[in-house]
């Protein structure tokens, strides 16, 4: 399929065939017919991507302080890197848009293919000729009572129209009120109508004499076209008492639409910055007249919720009436009963295939009059090539090295550190990527030189061309995609965590063992820290020591919202089974021992850390003896993971993967890297290619795997219940085992 793509670094707009999505659940599929080009939000998108790095950095300063910190915690070349591939991901721009539905995925009931639907949300209703929407970002459109459909173009306004509807609501506006709307753009043109079609009164000011003459056209009860003669309206049509409210609906750094706001307002109205604006507020007007100023949230209640948005959770209507789809839901309405005139507001229309000229037009390139700037796609009737929902190139004639390698998933991590460190192996052959948008695959494909790209990835899994599946998907995927890789016959590389729960890491392992010993595809987790060259050199310090260790690791993890995907239960797990499994394990590799016994505390009580500030214990059977201080309250800007281990008459300090100290005997060896951690990608990677080719030991024997992995779901339970928990891994596989042979029909 086409989508308008932006690159981040420059801003220039390209059209790029890329895989179209797969429908997900609670999500429903659409043929795209028209998107609307928000000349606010994408021209200001698109004005930060054209500034050079300087220009950027003067933008955001809380990018550069992010940056300044991981120079100082990672190194500068990690830093580097980090920004750069911020830099390489393109921008999918886009946010409303109208089509019609072809796919609809599990658990959505109430949409079905054919229906006609409104879209919404950022990274969803993007400009492309597919897109995959969940539920409650979609609205249905009704048929016109004369048995007319409404225009999929006028349809694609909804968003919009959401936004200007939610920003009345909250002005509070009603019946009979004199409301001024400053700032007569697509949006402000909007929110006259819909302010007309709730009974108000509407004065609008613009700037630009054109847009204040169409307003009154739309049917405002006067126009002005600058500050003084706009002042003079509103308090001669209020008889020298102010407008109930203002909306502001402009686009600027300057504060003077809000200021003069508070000269046009009555006492105790309400104000409400709908658009960008500036908000230095001069004291005195607001105060005199206790004026209240608010700034309206996007298209409403849900917006940024992505238990909301994502999930579907949607609010009851008892306590939310109108959230971001009831907003939309009512535009579409107003829309078939011809209560909103867009006809009117449509200035411009461009093909996918000329996409750049729109950008061009926002961008004040053509200097052009517009407002309501649409992209149309294909139409949706008979076969076309954008009814190809596989983008893989074949591979029929492909010659297969060693390790040929699917990837599920190409994030933020998967680009930067896991891809990087794939590539740099002779051995290796980049066949396929799977990420969940096309854009992302596509980039992933063509930046690191995969022969091919998709969005199903049952293509990855099935294709005989590919002997290891590299899976590096959010967390809550990772137990399905592991048991359909083992199922296949593939070899698994998979990010940690394995799996979420107790249930899922016994099917993984009936999965595994389910195969004879001869025929057993590899598994392994990315355990990377066991493989850093200075941990590799700690195990070996570590190793003449026969008497049992005390091992503390540090953890400053720095603070994750709450609504941070990792954060949810469902998609993440929790940062102890999504991230605290990283240091389990590794504690268990330095004490050369699997851990019998775990208990973990909450540190404190408060919710802002959603159990992400805990002290773990660790037993080893060896009688060593292990603690995580995995803490979320500290300052980022300080190192991020210490160890320090005691033992026979030595100890040994790792701080960051940076610097390294042995001390045995008053002797001290200091190892130190200044310019970059290596947390072991690379090596991990090749231990693992050498095993698939060699037969040699597993990087990591699959007991290990299963005890770290079991300890951490330990460690979550007992956090729940506060006790320390007993970890049988040796009697958990024969136990499953046993089953098995019980379940087996007898001959």
């Amino acid at each position: 399929m086409k989508q308008i793509l932006q690159d981040a670094r420059t801003g220039t707009i390209r059209v790029e065939e890329v895989p179209a999505p797969q429908v997900l659940p609670g999500c429903v599929l659409v043929r795209v017919a028209a998107s609307v080009v928000s000349a606010g939000t994408e021209r200001a998108s698109s004005e930060f991507a054209r500034k050079n790095l300087l220009q950027k950095a003067k933008s955001r300063p809380d990018l550069v302080r992010d940056v300044i910190s991981k120079v100082h915690r990672d190194g500068l070349i990690s830093a580097i890197q980090a920004v750069r591939n911020r830099l390489d991901q393109p921008q999918n721009p886009g946010y409303s848009s109208a089509g019609i539905v072809i796919r609809v995925g599990e658990g959505v009931t109430d949409i079905q293919p054919g229906d006609r639907v409104a879209c919404a949300g950022a990274g969803f209703a993007v400009h492309a000729e597919f897109a995959s929407i969940p539920r409650l970002l979609v609205a249905r459109i009704p048929v016109r009572s004369t048995g007319e459909e409404v225009p999929l173009e006028e349809a694609a306004f909804a968003t919009l129209g959401a936004v200007a509807l939610h920003g009345i609501r909250t002005a509070e506006a009603k019946l009979g009120d004199l409301v001024a709307v400053v700032g007569l753009g697509l949006l402000g043109q909007l929110t006259l109508q819909l302010l007309r079609a709730a009974g108000c009164r509407v004065v609008g000011m613009d700037i630009d004499p054109s847009r204040a003459d169409l307003a009154r056209q739309m049917g405002a009860e006067a126009i002005a076209s600058s500050a003084d003669v706009f002042r003079e309206v509103c308090m001669d049509i209020s008889h020298g008492v102010g407008v109930d409210s203002v909306l502001i609906a402009a686009e600027t750094s300057s504060s003077d639409p809000v200021n003069l706001a508070g000269v046009v307002a009555r006492d105790r109205a309400i104000v409400v910055a709908v658009g960008t604006v500036g908000m230095d507020i001069e004291r005195k007007a607001y105060y005199e007249k206790e004026i209240d100023f608010r700034v309206s949230r996007s298209y409403g209640p849900g917006r940024y919720d992505a238990a909301y948005e994502q999930k579907g959770r949607d609010y009851p209507i008892g306590y939310v009436r109108w959230t971001e789809h009831r907003n939309m839901e009512a535009f579409i309405r107003l829309l078939a009963v011809g209560g909103i005139n867009l006809s009117s507001l449509i200035t411009h229309r461009f093909p996918i295939e000329d996409a750049s000229g729109a950008y061009d037009l926002i961008s004040g390139k053509g200097r052009e009059p517009f407002l309501g700037v649409v992209i149309q796609y294909p139409g949706s009737g008979g076969k076309s090539r954008s009814m190809t929902f596989s983008a893989a190139t074949s591979l029929s004639n492909l010659q297969v090295a060693n390790v040929s390698v699917g990837l599920l998933g190409a994030g933020g991590f998967a680009s930067s550190t896991l891809i990087p460190a794939m590539k740099s192996s002779s051995s290796t052959l980049l066949v396929s990527v799977c990420a969940a948008t096309g854009s992302h695959a596509k980039h992933a494909a063509t930046k690191f030189g995969f022969r091919s790209s998709t969005t199903d990835e049952s293509e990855v899994i099935r294709s005989p061309e590919i002997n290891a599946l590299v899976i590096a998907t959010r967390h809550h995927l990772h137990a399905r995609q592991v048991l359909a890789a083992l199922r296949a016959g593939k070899s698994v590389f998979c990010e940690k965590p394995l799996c979420l729960s107790e249930d899922e890491l016994k099917e993984i392992c009936r999965g595994y063992l389910g195969h004879s010993s001869s025929e057993r595809p590899a598994m392994m987790v990315g355990f990377n820290r066991r493989f850093a060259p200075m941990v590799q050199r700690l195990r070996k310090f570590l190793e003449s020591i026969s008497e049992p260790l005390a091992l503390h690791y540090r953890v400053n993890a720095g603070y994750l919202p709450l609504d941070h995907w990792l954060n949810d239960r469902e998609q993440g797990g929790g940062r102890i089974l999504g991230e605290a499994c990283h240091f389990v394990d590794l504690l268990m590799f330095l004490a050369g021992s699997s851990i019998v016994e775990v208990a973990a505390r909450p540190v404190g009580s408060s919710p802002r850390y959603s159990a992400d500030n805990v002290l773990i214990s660790l037993r080893f059977a060896n009688g060593s003896e292990g603690t995580i201080s995995y803490l979320s309250n500290g300052d980022r800007s300080f190192s991020k993971e210490r160890i320090e281990i005691f033992g026979g008459g030595s100890t040994a300090v790792l701080d960051d993967f940076r610097r390294l100290e042995l001390i045995r005997n008053g002797r001290k060896e200091i190892i130190h890297s200044r310019w970059r951690q290596d947390k072991g990608h690379r090596a991990e990677w090749v231990e693992f290619c050498r095993f698939l080719q060699k037969g040699t030991d597993p990087p990591i024997p699959f007991e290990d795997i299963i005890c770290s992995t079991l300890a951490t779901l330990r460690i979550d339970e007992s956090l729940a219940n506060g006790r320390q928990i007993d970890v049988d891994t040796a009697g958990f596989l024969e136990l499953l085992r046993t089953s098995e042979l019980n379940a087996s029909p007898t001959s």
